[in-house]
């Protein structure tokens, strides 16, 4: 069990564990050359980054094999190396993505076989210098091998059995995934994509997730730094070209503008609340029912300073309506734009 926090925490579905409602995403400093590279990053500030998260009360880390092909989980292994175990985090990781060792610049591949999955597991344990992972989630529905979804989930639900990991779930699939899935066993968690600017999910997976019972940590919740409030169009023109983000409908064109005035949007907000714009939009997700946290990155310990507010943050419902009215103004994303409110 990961040490008490000071802050609040939500139950993760029925997995048994309690969550602060942000959690550290370590994507971005797996780095560069890779086909979703970050651009280069210095590997001492990440791990430095890990640790304030951690030292601020942030009680799980997100990670993948594929995040910088193993690098993530190996900065991941070395920022929690000198702590006491009874003080680390959870770790939660993905399976399922594939590389090339002989060209890191090939594409990823999709891929669902037991037999790698089973592997992945064993490589994601070494580099994460573990004997269990807390949550092992299949990243993407395999596209390269095809395997069928009854294969791959009863082969993770196996290694639950086994003991090497708490609990298992799915990440970026649908609700007829879901419910396939929860026929052959609980589906213990889904993460899914979600922001102000991508909220399909919330048309559908978050109310399933409510009703089963199935936690839900968002991805992207800042759509990678879109609305923190500080990318401008001049940041965008200054990204290097080895940054994934370059190719992303959501960075160029009438897009790109669409997105940085809903960002601008947020700016009032946040200063009502005495918090950066990116903790608004990331409590936005937290206000949605069916959310248990969201997953923030960073690749610099000031950037968890700007962002760790969220722990705590809750936005009221004249926020939240202002934050609609926003959407509708400058058109940016697709999907509903107004949670149920909880009661």
């Amino acid at each position: 069990m990961p040490k008490a926090t000071s802050l609040p925490t939500r139950p993760f579905g029925r997995t048994g564990m309690e969550i602060t409602r942000a959690g550290f995403g370590a994507y971005a400093i797996g780095g560069a050359d890779w086909q979703f590279g970050w651009g280069e990053q210095d590997d001492n500030d990440s791990i430095a980054a890990i640790r304030r998260a951690i030292e601020g009360g942030l009680n799980w880390i997100d990670t993948a094999a594929v995040y910088g092909l193993g690098h993530s989980e190996k900065l991941v292994a070395r920022a929690l190396r000198d702590i006491p175990r009874a003080d680390r985090p959870y770790v939660f990781t993905k399976c399922g993505l594939e590389w090339d060792d002989d060209n890191h610049l090939a594409p990823i591949r999709q891929v669902g076989a037991p037999a790698k999955l089973r592997a992945g597991l064993e490589a994601s344990l070494r580099r994460l210098e573990l004997e269990r992972i807390d949550l092992l989630q299949m990243h993407w529905p395999p596209g390269s091998d095809h395997t069928p979804l009854e294969d791959y989930w009863q082969t993770l639900l196996d290694m639950k059995k086994e003991g090497k990991v708490r609990a298992v779930g799915l990440s970026n699939h649908n609700v007829a995934q879901l419910e396939a899935a929860e026929r052959l066993g609980h589906v213990d968690t889904l993460q899914p994509p979600f922001s102000a600017i991508h909220r399909e999910v919330g048309a559908a997976e978050l109310s399933w997730c409510a009703r089963h019972g199935t936690g839900v940590i968002v991805y992207s919740p800042m759509q990678a730094g879109l609305l923190t409030g500080a990318f401008t169009e001049a940041r965008r023109a200054a990204l290097p070209a080895n940054d994934w983000r370059t190719l992303s409908p959501d960075f160029n064109g009438e897009d790109l503008r669409r997105n940085i005035a809903l960002a601008d949007a947020l700016k009032p907000i946040a200063a009502r609340h005495g918090v950066m714009p990116g903790a608004v939009a990331a409590a936005w997700t937290l206000a949605w029912p069916g959310v248990t946290a969201a997953i923030i990155g960073a690749r610099r310990a000031t950037q968890v300073d700007g962002w760790l507010s969220v722990a705590k943050l809750e936005l009221t419902a004249a926020d939240l309506r202002e934050i609609a009215d926003a959407i509708a103004a400058t058109g940016a994303g697709f999907g509903p734009s107004t949670p149920a409110l909880k009661a």
